[in-house]
C-alpha cells in the first residue's frame, strides 16, 4: 500500500482517479502545524529554536493519514510545488513522526506543476527527498514575521494606544498607501489650456489638430496658463488660413505580453474582471485543483503561485496548433516566443500560469464551470494563447499643419492597425494612464500643400491631477517592482491591511484609515530602517538565497535580530510626548489643513486661546485642546463631510425644559447627540448615539429631542399589565416588555410605534422563540463552491451572519448584509470552520455542601467592592 498526501480534498479526489488501487490519496487540509500565537514560540537566545503546535483542525486529517500508514510501505508527500508546499510536507512528516506513525515506511517528495494524469504519473516516477533549503527558507520567513509582530506590536500598544499590530511586509505596503495619500493631500492643482482646431479636407472629411507652435516657439504644457491667453491665441487662429505642411507615415509594431505570473494575473483580473487579489487566488486554486470534463476530472490550469514567465516546449507547440486552427497560420510567428522575467528577484522555478491543455477552449468548459471560474479561465487562456501569436502591425501617421502667415503650427496624429496579430484575441488592460486619443484613430487622406477648411476653434481648460491612489492591481505591481513580497504573499498582504482597519477599499482604491496613518508615521519616525523599501527588498533576496543554499537560514535570523532588537530596546525610554511631537510634525498637513480664510488651522474652535494637537487616549489618537481640562474640546482625526470633525460640536438648540444646549458631536465610536456640557457636578451628560439610518444632515432640534427621550414608555401590555417601552440598542431599534424583545424596522418606528403594533411584534417574536429573529434569510448569497448548498445571510441576536452547513460566521460590523458577495461569504465560512465551533463557557461548579461560608477577609471585601473592567464589579477574590 502506498499513501499520497496532498493539501486539499478536491486535489485528493482528482489524483486518486489517476493512480491505481494500490494508492490511497489523503488531504492534510493545508498547514498542519504553526507557531503558537504567544511569546516564546521563537527563541533568539536559544539559536532561534522554534516551537510548533499542531492545529486543532489538523488532528482528524493527521489521524486518517496515520491510520492509512499502518501496513503501508511508501509515503509520498505531494503538496504544492513551492517553498510553502515543501514546508507543509515537512510539517506533515514531523507530525507523523511525533505520532510514531513512520515505521519501515519509505518517505519521498513528489511535485507536479499541473494536475493532469500525465503530470501526476510522471511525478510519481521521479520522486525525490525533501528539499530542506526550501523548508528552511519558509521557516526563516515565518520566524522573521513572528519576531517582528511579537516584538514590535507591544511597542505600538504602549506608545500608540489603538494600534493593533505591525508586520514585516504589511507595514511597508501600508507606508506606500500612506505616502501616496500625503502626496494627494499636498497636491495643488494647476490650470492650463490647450487649443484644438477642426478642419475639413478636400473630400469634406474631418481632421482635428492641436496647436503646437506659436510665433516659431514650441508650446510647453503651461504656456497657455489662463483663459485670456488661450482666447487670444484662438482669435488669431480664427483669422488664419491653413494648409498641410508635412505628412509622415511610419510603420510600428506591438508585441504580445508574456503569459501570467501570480502578480500579473492579480493585476489583470483586477482591471478586467474587478476581482480582488484574494478572490482571484481562490478561483485560480479551484481551476488548478480540477473540474470534471466529459466524465474525467482534470486540472484546468498550471500552478498559480509563480514568478516565472516561461512555458514548457510541448505546451507552446499545443498553443501554436490552436493559433493555426482557430485564427489561421498567418497569426502564428515563424519562431516560438521565449520569455524571460525582467524582475531581478524572480525564481522562475515554475512555469507561467497557463491552461493545462490549450485545446480546451473556454467555450468547451463553460457549461461545467461557475461564472467567476469561466471568466478567469478565459482570461488565462487568452493571455497564454496571445503570448505566442504574431505581433500587431501598426501604421502611425503625423500631419503637420501651418497657418497662412507661418506663425502657427498644429499637429494631428493617428495610429491605424494594419494587421491585428495578437490584438485579435487579447489586449492588456491599463491602470491609471488615460487611453491615448490617438489610438485606433484613422486620419483622412491628405497631401502636402493641400489647403484645409477650418470649421471650429476650441480652447479647452485643463487642471493637473494628483497621483492616483493605489488599486489592488497597482499596489501589487509596485510591490513587485520594489522586490517586496512573493507570489504567495500578495493577496495576504492586501487582506491584512483591510482586516486590521489600516486601509479600506473605496471605489477599488486604497484609502488609508487614520489608524493606518498613525502607525506608518510612528514606524517611519522610530523604526525607519524596518519600513524602508530597500531594506525589505534586500531581506527578501536573502530569504531567496536560502533556497539555493547560498546562506544559512539561521544566519539570516541572527543578522536581522542583532540590529532589530537593539532598535526596539532604544524605544523603551521613549516618552509619549516625543511620539506625539513626531506624529504632529508628519501628519500636520493632513490633520490641520490650511483654512481658506487664512486663520490658524490649530486654533481651538471651542475656547479663545487654546491650540489643538494630536493626543493619545485609551481608544487611540484624537485631537484635543491644549487648555484641557478647562477646555474639553475633542474630535476624531480625519475630515468629516458634515463639517463636524473640523468645526467641533454642532449646536442644534436648547432643551425647552432645562434650557441646556443640545449638540451633535463626534466621539471615538461615531456621531452622538448630547444634552448640556460635562461639569464637575454632571460628569456624564445625557447622550444618544446617532443611529445608522438617520443621516447627520437631517438632524434638527426636534429629532434630537426625540432621540434623547429614548427609551420611551408606550403603555402597558393589555394582557399582563407590564409596561412596554421602545428604544435603541446595540443591535438596533426594539420594543421591550417583561424582558422580551422584538426588533423594529427603523429608528423612525422606535419614535412612533404605538401600543397595538408593539403588542403584535412582541407576540410574533414569542412565536418564533427568539428576540425578534426571523427564520427568513435577509439574502440568499448563492451556492457554496464545494457542495452547491445555498449560503444565506441571516439576522441573529448579535447581528447579521452568513450560514452554510451548520457553520455560522458573523459579518464584519460595518458591512451591509445586502452587499455581501459569494466570495466574501465563502471566505468567512471557511475561516469560521477552520477555527472550529465556539467553545461553550464552562458551567459554574455547584457547592458540594450547604456548609456556612467562611467570613470574608478584609482584602476579599475590598476586591468585591472595587469596580472592574467595563464598570462591572470584580469578584476575583470571592470566586470560590
Amino acid at each position: 500500500m502506498k499513501v499520497v498526501v496532498v493539501e486539499s480534498p478536491a486535489k485528493a479526489k482528482t489524483i486518486n482517479k489517476y493512480l491505481g488501487d494500490d494508492f490511497v490519496v489523503l488531504a492534510s487540509y493545508g498547514h498542519v502545524r504553526d507557531l503558537p500565537s504567544k511569546d516564546g514560540s521563537v527563541r533568539p537566545d536559544d539559536d532561534f529554536a522554534m516551537t510548533y503546535q499542531t492545529a486543532e483542525k489538523s488532528s482528524k486529517p493527521l489521524k486518517a493519514i496515520s491510520d492509512a500508514l499502518k501496513g503501508a510501505d511508501h509515503l509520498y508527500l505531494a503538496t504544492d510545488p513551492d517553498r510553502e508546499g515543501e514546508a507543509i510536507s515537512w510539517h506533515v512528516l514531523q507530525a507523523l513522526q511525533e505520532k510514531k506513525a513512520i515505521k519501515d515506511v519509505d518517505v519521498k517528495r513528489v511535485v507536479f506543476n499541473e494536475i493532469t494524469k500525465r503530470a501526476v504519473l510522471d511525478a510519481m516516477d521521479n520522486p525525490r527527498d525533501l528539499d530542506m533549503d526550501l523548508v528552511n527558507a519558509q521557516q526563516a520567513r515565518r520566524a522573521l514575521d513572528y519576531l517582528v509582530g511579537f516584538t514590535l506590536s507591544p511597542v505600538l500598544w504602549r506608545k500608540l494606544p489603538g494600534a493593533r499590530s505591525a508586520g514585516r511586509v504589511q507595514s511597508v505596503a501600508l507606508r506606500l498607501i500612506c505616502e501616496r495619500e500625503l502626496e494627494i493631500d499636498a497636491f495643488v492643482p494647476r490650470e492650463y489650456w490647450s487649443v484644438e482646431v477642426d478642419f475639413l479636407n478636400a473630400d469634406g472629411k474631418k481632421l482635428t489638430a492641436r496647436l503646437t507652435h506659436v510665433d516659431g516657439r514650441k508650446l510647453d504644457k503651461f504656456d497657455l496658463a489662463t483663459e485670456a491667453q488661450a482666447r487670444a491665441v484662438a482669435d488669431r487662429l480664427a483669422a488664419q488660413t491653413f494648409s498641410v505642411a508635412e505628412v509622415a507615415t511610419k510603420p510600428a509594431k506591438r508585441n504580445p505580453q508574456p503569459p501570467f505570473t501570480t502578480s500579473t494575473l492579480q493585476q489583470e483580473a483586477s482591471r478586467k474582471l474587478g476581482f480582488g487579489a484574494r478572490r482571484t487566488m481562490d478561483i485560480a486554486q479551484r481551476l488548478y485543483e480540477g473540474a470534471t470534463i466529459d466524465g474525467e476530472t482534470v486540472g484546468l490550469i498550471t500552478y498559480m503561485r509563480t514568478d516565472g514567465v516561461q512555458i514548457a516546449d510541448e505546451a507552446i507547440d499545443s498553443i501554436r496548433g490552436v493559433i493555426r486552427s482557430e485564427f489561421g497560420s498567418e497569426f502564428a510567428p515563424a519562431e516560438k516566443r521565449v520569455y524571460k522575467s525582467k524582475a531581478k528577484n524572480a525564481q522562475e522555478a515554475h512555469e507561467a500560469i497557463r491552461p493545462t491543455d490549450a485545446r480546451r477552449l473556454p467555450a468547451d468548459v463553460r457549461a461545467t464551470l461557475q461564472e467567476d471560474q469561466i471568466k478567469l479561465y478565459e482570461l488565462i487562456w487568452k493571455r497564454s494563447v496571445a503570448s505566442q501569436m504574431e505581433s500587431a502591425q501598426m501604421e502611425r501617421t503625423t500631419v503637420d499643419i501651418a497657418s497662412g502667415d507661418g506663425t502657427m503650427s498644429l499637429r494631428a496624429t493617428g495610429t491605424v492597425v494594419v494587421f491585428p496579430g495578437f490584438l485579435k484575441l487579447y489586449e492588456e488592460g491599463r491602470d491609471d494612464a488615460a487611453k491615448d486619443d490617438e489610438d485606433d484613430l484613422r486620419l483622412p487622406k491628405v497631401s502636402k500643400g493641400e489647403s484645409l477648411n477650418r470649421t471650429a476653434v476650441r480652447p479647452d481648460q485643463h487642471f493637473t491631477e494628483p497621483p492616483p491612489r493605489y488599486s489592488e492591481a497597482t499596489l501589487v505591481r509596485k510591490l513587485e517592482e520594489l522586490g517586496i513580497g512573493r507570489p504567495s504573499t500578495y493577496a495576504q498582504i492586501l487582506g491584512v491591511l483591510q482586516e486590521r482597519d489600516y486601509a479600506r477599499l473605496e471605489k477599488s482604491r486604497f484609502i488609508p484609515e487614520d489608524k493606518g496613518r498613525l502607525v506608518t508615521a510612528f514606524l517611519s519616525s522610530f523604526f525607519t530602517r524596518y519600513v524602508g523599501y530597500d531594506f525589505t527588498a534586500e531581506l527578501e533576496e536573502r530569504l531567496d538565497d536560502i533556497t539555493t543554499h547560498k546562506i544559512d537560514w539561521k544566519q539570516v535570523l541572527r543578522d536581522f535580530w542583532a540590529e532589530f532588537s537593539t532598535a526596539v530596546d532604544g524605544t523603551k525610554d521613549l516618552r509619549v510626548s516625543e511620539v506625539l511631537d513626531a506624529l504632529n510634525e508628519i501628519l500636520g498637513p493632513h490633520v490641520f489643513p490650511p483654512k481658506e480664510d487664512g486663520s490658524d488651522p490649530r486654533a481651538c474652535p471651542s475656547c479663545e486661546d487654546g491650540r489643538v494637537s494630536l493626543k493619545v487616549g485609551k481608544f487611540g489618537a484624537f485631537i484635543g485642546c491644549s487648555n484641557y481640562p478647562e477646555c474639553r474640546y475633542t474630535r476624531r482625526i480625519g475630515e468629516d463631510s458634515n463639517g463636524i470633525a473640523e468645526d467641533g460640536p454642532v449646536m442644534l438648540g436648547n432643551d425647552p425644559e432645562t434650557d441646556e444646549t443640545i449638540s451633535l458631536r463626534k466621539g471615538p465610536y461615531g456621531l452622538y447627540i448630547q444634552l448640556g456640557e460635562a461639569t464637575e457636578e454632571n460628569k456624564k451628560p445625557k447622550r444618544s448615539s446617532l443611529p445608522k439610518d438617520v443621516p447627520p444632515e437631517n438632524i434638527d432640534l426636534a429629532i434630537a429631542l426625540q432621540l434623547l427621550s429614548l427609551p420611551r414608555d408606550i403603555g402597558n401590555h393589555p394582557e399582563t399589565g407590564e409596561p412596554i417601552s421602545a428604544g435603541l440598542g446595540r443591535y438596533g431599534p426594539y420594543v421591550r416588555c417583561d424582558g422580551k424583545y422584538a426588533r423594529l424596522a427603523s429608528t423612525e418606528e422606535a419614535l412612533t410605534v404605538g401600543i397595538n403594533r408593539a403588542v403584535t411584534l412582541l407576540a410574533e417574536a414569542k412565536s418564533r422563540g427568539g428576540r425578534g429573529r426571523t427564520a427568513e434569510p435577509l439574502k440568499v448569497v448563492g451556492p457554496h463552491p464545494d457542495d452547491g448548498a445555498e449560503i444565506k445571510v441571516m439576522n441573529g441576536r448579535y447581528g447579521p451572519y452568513v450560514t452554510h452547513g451548520g457553520v455560522n460566521a458573523t459579518l464584519p460590523r460595518d458591512s451591509d448584509p445586502e452587499q455581501v458577495t459569494l466570495e466574501q461569504a465563502v471566505e468567512l465560512i471557511r475561516e469560521r470552520a477552520a477555527k472550529g465551533k465556539p467553545k461553550k463557557k464552562a458551567a459554574k461548579a455547584k457547592p458540594k455542601s450547604k456548609a456556612k461560608p467562611k467570613a470574608k477577609t478584609a482584602a476579599a471585601k475590598k476586591t468585591k467592592s472595587a469596580p472592574g473592567k467595563g464598570g462591572k464589579k470584580s469578584t476575583t477574590a470571592a470566586a470560590e
